[in-house]
């Protein structure tokens, strides 16, 4: 229960400075994970059973494995990575490691579930707001990818109709909704997620739109967002607004994946 309780606050610790700051400290991800450790480890020692303790350390290590996994495949940006990491050390609530994995498989499922509806609910919020912008950008996009688009439709079209003979085919129809899919996000990426800041409003991890001049330093958008060297030195020399990419706050899903789990199990299906 302890470690329940820990992980719910260190989540939405985590997601009022995601909403406020659009970062995650480092120092609150690795906390959690000094807390959970060390509560594992004086449970063990006043038990005199220290699997407990151990079992915290290979669920850290299997989510050290995912989080860097999902980091450099870019699924998940620096904060969501690290957060993701430090729940390793909360989750494994049982001694029997095949509930362990199952656990740990539902939770991700869940999080990864809740956090696509999450994420969709959020971008139809910013298209209503930037809605004159969103409707030329997907133009855009739509001459752009015409042809994926169309044939999308048409083979979606083409197995809803199918599925009245066979249901497994609805299934089918709904993969090919990702070209149409594909073409939305593009839209509300270009149009609802690119903002002029200033140089002082710049921080370490921001996503650069594009390639900056400092005079004749050439720093590069990256994944990895500005360093702090890079800040400093666009902070120093740099005038004009710079173009900057942001995501949507991606930690909101932890939580519907934490209390979807605990729903499960309130339920015995965990």
């Amino acid at each position: 229960l302890f470690l329940i309780v820990l992980a719910i606050v260190w989540i939405i610790g985590a997601i009022i400075q995601d909403l406020k700051r659009r970062e995650v400290d480092n120092l609150w991800n690795f906390s959690l994970i000094t807390f959970a450790l060390a509560y594992r480890f004086f449970v063990s020692v006043f038990i005199n059973n220290y699997w407990f303790f151990i079992n915290g350390l290979i669920g850290l290590i299997i989510f050290l494995v995912l989080g860097n996994i999902f980091y450099y495949s870019r699924l998940f940006a620096g904060g969501d990575a690290k957060l993701l990491i430090a729940l390793g050390s909360i989750l494994p609530l049982s001694y029997s490691w095949l509930l362990n994995l199952k656990i740990f498989g539902l939770f991700i499922l869940l999080f990864l579930l809740g956090g696509s509806i999450y994420v969709f609910i959020w971008s139809l919020v910013l298209v209503v707001i930037n809605w004159n912008k969103f409707g030329k950008e997907f133009t855009k996009q739509f001459k752009i990818y015409k042809n994926i688009f169309l044939i999308g439709l048409i083979l979606f079209i083409i197995g809803i109709v199918a599925s009245f003979i066979k249901f497994e085919f609805i299934l089918i129809s709904i993969f090919l909704l990702f070209p149409i899919l594909f073409i939305y996000s593009k839209a509300v990426e270009e149009s609802c997620m690119v903002k002029a800041i200033s140089p002082r409003e710049l921080t370490e991890g921001d996503w650069l739109y594009e390639d900056v001049y400092v005079r004749e330093k050439k720093i590069e958008k990256s994944w990895h967002g500005v360093s702090k060297e890079e800040l400093g030195l666009i902070r120093k020399k740099y005038r004009r607004k710079i173009l900057v990419k942001y995501g949507v706050p991606f930690t909101p899903s932890f939580l519907i994946g934490f209390l979807g789990l605990l729903w499960l199990n309130r339920w015995g299906l965990v």
